[in-house]
């Protein structure tokens, strides 16, 4: 049984760490990551990797690769902090390609996949995320959807709906509220429908609860990606920064504290892949594997990102370094699509505690 990567994926995840590497891995500054509006350049150079069509079969224009590579994908977003909605294209280019009818997919398609349209979920609302919290129905849609990203530049809407429905809402038919986030990376919003134009996508409550599963799983990897940045951050300082004539690396303290990030780290990135492999082969333990892979993961993400800016000093703490960054960026893939107790109490009602 085979533990690891393929080729083609390691080859990719190269790719993308060069590509993102050049662009927010370097001397830039802050600002160019924590924007808040969509950087236009930065979407046209994402759109023409081709990465929206990463899980649509090949027949329907797309690279007929799967969720294991998604979150490939998703880890080194996460590492740079990539201010872009690029897993939300992914995963609503599959969707349609998956439920949606011909029709659908002739209009979404070329455009997702060809023409750098962005896409949002529209999924939360005040009874929580999940598939059997939604509660909009009908068509025109009526309600509001809570923690949308990036909705101002979206050309359309995923909204899910009662009965675990989902529905595609053009742009322009939703009044859109800025919400404070902490995460500057992915600006999020409330949408209020009223009466909008909904073309039902699918009314199977197993598709929501796949795209659910898949949403969760690749949040647990970005958060992965980001604590693996900071930590590696924290190593890096370690070996150059002095205090009393020595290097800070050679105190026992920080050494037991960088080695227990790794310790907490390492293991998280089997978790997440596996359950993204169970989730691509339709596995009984899919929806548990995601949960816990959510969970876990944000959770110590969180802690090891807190961690290493600790080990950073004082400077971890200023705006101008990114730290601070990369430990928004962890707490927003917690905080998303419900608690960590949320998902640990939904693992066990699956693995019938």
């Amino acid at each position: 049984m085979r533990f690891d990567l393929t080729d083609e994926q390691k080859s990719l995840r190269d790719m993308l760490t060069q590509f993102f590497g050049e662009r927010f891995g370097g001397a830039q500054g802050v600002e160019a990551v924590a924007r808040t509006t969509l950087d236009a350049g930065l979407w046209s150079a994402v759109a023409e990797l081709g990465l929206a069509g990463a899980m649509v079969p090949e027949a329907d224009g797309g690279l007929g690769l799967d969720l294991l590579t998604a979150t490939v994908i998703a880890e080194v977003t996460g590492h740079y902090a990539v201010p872009a909605p690029v897993l939300p294209s992914i995963l609503a280019a599959w969707l349609i390609a998956t439920a949606g009818s011909g029709e659908q997919k002739g209009k979404w398609l070329p455009k997702l996949l060809g023409e750098g349209a962005q896409a949002a979920f529209a999924l939360a609302e005040e009874g929580g995320w999940a598939p059997a919290d939604w509660t909009l129905e009908g068509a025109p849609l009526v309600g509001t959807k809570l923690y949308v990203e990036r909705a101002d530049s979206a050309d359309l809407f995923i909204v899910g709906g009662s009965g675990g429905s989902l529905a595609i809402v053009e742009a322009g038919h939703a009044t859109l509220t800025p919400l404070d986030t902490l995460d500057r990376t992915r600006p999020l919003f409330a949408a209020a429908f009223d009466a909008a134009a909904a073309d039902i996508l699918t009314t199977d409550a197993a598709v929501a609860g796949k795209l659910f599963d898949a949403l969760c799983i690749t949040s647990a990897a970005d958060a992965l990606g980001a604590a693996s940045a900071i930590q590696a951050r924290a190593i890096d300082y370690a070996k150059e920064r002095k205090q009393y004539g020595q290097l800070i690396g050679s105190f026992q303290a920080l050494k037991h504290q960088l080695a227990d990030m790794s310790v907490e780290l390492e293991p998280a990135r089997p978790l997440v892949w596996y359950a993204a492999h169970a989730w691509d082969m339709g596995q009984e333990d899919a929806p548990r594997m995601a949960a816990l892979a959510k969970a876990h993961l944000t959770d110590i993400s969180v802690q090891v990102a807190r961690n290493a800016i600790e080990a950073h000093g004082g400077i971890g703490y200023t705006w101008e370094h990114p730290a601070h960054l990369l430990l928004k960026r962890a707490m927003a893939d917690r905080s998303a699509l419900g608690s960590v107790n949320m998902h640990r109490e939904r693992a066990a009602v699956l693995a019938g505690w």
